[in-house]
């Protein structure tokens, strides 16, 4: 594998490109994106934090997972069905061995396919994630930079986990994903000095964040709470989401006694981690303010019921908040391990589309990436965007990052503004009504609306007299 060192003027970049969240047909507008902001960036380095693949998107649904364990494709969302039909994609008779006999386990109505076996299913779904993947890094690979990949909430959804999807990655040039790796996703990569001393100067970390807590058959169980109290639950009718595991925690600490070892000094080198799901802390970001403050969010789950907005005295400037904070129910102390290891300066994550924010808290920098897809719900196309971090061997820990965004690098609209105007302003529960209400553009359409309307019913009540 190829090393990662600082250049001769002891710089380092890195791009930061989170949930692509696409099917096997990845959208132009996302791989112009990528391919742009690679020219105006130079990098060094391209990370992806989890959700690359659009894991409930009709091509898996044969496939699907909607978690771990299940059986593929029995378990489909609904709204995946829903769109399967809209874009004429019909399920697969199955062929399943009963009493020593094959028999078809019809699961459409499309009685014209020839009944396959899970196996050939899973096949074609291993082709459409390689497309997936040769979609968005072909602008990587033509310009020859490295990357690496952990894991979001959907990716393993498609029906390949990602232990399967890291061998996938390294068929592609490039590919920084260790073969030896504590767990897929969960990796540190050693920037070496531009001296050519083999010093770790810098690290870069990779953290399988997890994807969802609880186990299947207790999910269930939580979806009547769910359809009483979608106030406190979120829509994945689960327990929530996942959490880096102990042994990812320990790792944090264990990892940097290795790279002082190796530089032996004994001595933790700074380190930037970045992962999908954000833990807790990062409300810590926010302030709370009364719920009719313009552009504040509604928490989620354990934090419903709660606005904020960023709190400007800790966030750098440029930062936006677009939604709730997306993180897991527990506490497992992610924070608290970075800052007890040493040399952790900051932790970046992904998961919440429309975040872009970097803040101070608890002795380190915590920020978003936003989503850089165009097939996934996100802010307005000039805003969907890669963060680019400029890295110095001097001090790593006082780097400079700043958002590419489509705005900046191709225009303010993409080729499909009005797919993107329905993801900007998608509504799913009671919270994404009153977040939207919140926004005074949507405020003012609105009440300009019902004005109109009331003036309406007014003249025709005149005129009727």
């Amino acid at each position: 594998m190829t090393s990662l060192r600082f250049r001769e003027d002891g710089s380092f970049r890195v791009l930061q490109m989170a949930d692509v969240q696409d099917g096997p047909d990845v959208r132009p507008d996302t791989i112009r994106l990528i391919r742009e902001a690679i020219r105006a960036s130079d990098p060094d380095l391209v990370v992806f934090t989890g959700d690359q693949i659009r894991g409930y998107d009709p091509a898996y649904i044969d496939t699907f997972l909607r978690r771990r364990g299940e059986e593929p494709g029995a378990r489909v969302r609904a709204v995946t069905e829903v769109e399967a039909k809209l874009r004429g994609i019909k399920r697969r008779q199955v062929l399943r061995k009963a009493a020593g006999k094959a028999v078809a386990n019809t699961v459409t109505d499309n009685d014209a396919n020839a009944p396959v076996t899970m196996d050939e299913l899973m096949d074609q779904t291993r082709e459409k994630v390689r497309r997936t993947f040769a979609g968005f890094l072909s602008p990587i690979m033509q310009a020859g930079v490295p990357f690496a990949a952990t894991y979001g909430n959907h990716d393993f959804q498609c029906g390949i986990l990602a232990e399967e999807q890291d061998d996938l990655y390294r068929e592609f040039p490039g590919c920084m994903n260790p073969k030896d790796s504590l767990e897929p996703g969960t990796f540190a990569l050693p920037i070496e000095a531009s001296d050519g001393s083999g010093r770790v100067a810098m690290a870069v970390m990779m953290v399988n964040s997890g994807d969802y807590a609880g186990k299947p058959e207790e999910n269930d169980a939580q979806y009547p709470a769910y359809v009483v109290n979608s106030r406190g639950l979120d829509l994945a009718d689960s327990d929530g989401y996942g959490t880096p595991t102990p042994e990812a925690l320990e790792w944090l600490g264990t990892v940097q006694d290795e790279l002082g070892a190796r530089n032996g000094d004994g001595k933790p080198v700074p380190a930037i981690a970045f992962q999908h799901i954000p833990p807790q802390e990062f409300y810590d970001c926010l302030k709370e303010v009364p719920a009719w403050t313009p552009n504040a969010v509604e928490g989620a789950r354990a934090y419903a019921g709660h606005c904020y907005v960023l709190n400007h005295e800790i966030c750098r400037p440029g930062s936006r908040l677009g939604e709730a904070i997306g993180c897991a129910d527990e506490n497992v102390g992610e924070v608290a391990a970075l800052n007890a290891a040493g040399g952790y300066f900051a932790l970046f994550c992904g998961h919440d589309h429309k975040n872009a924010f970097v803040g101070h808290a608890h002795g380190i920098d915590l920020g978003y990436a936003p989503t850089c897809g165009f097939e996934c719900y996100g802010p307005k196309s000039r805003y969907r965007g890669i963060r680019l971090f400029e890295f110095h061997e001097s001090n790593p820990a006082g780097y400079v990052t700043r958002m590419l965004t489509w705005g900046d690098l191709v225009g303010r609209y993409s080729s499909n503004e009005v797919r993107v105007w329905f993801e900007d302003h998608c509504i799913t529960d009671a919270i994404g009504v009153r977040n939207e209400l919140r926004r005074p553009q949507v405020f003012a359409v609105l009440a300009g609306a019902m004005s109109l309307g009331f003036l309406a019913i007014v003249r025709s009540l005149i005129r009727g007299r």
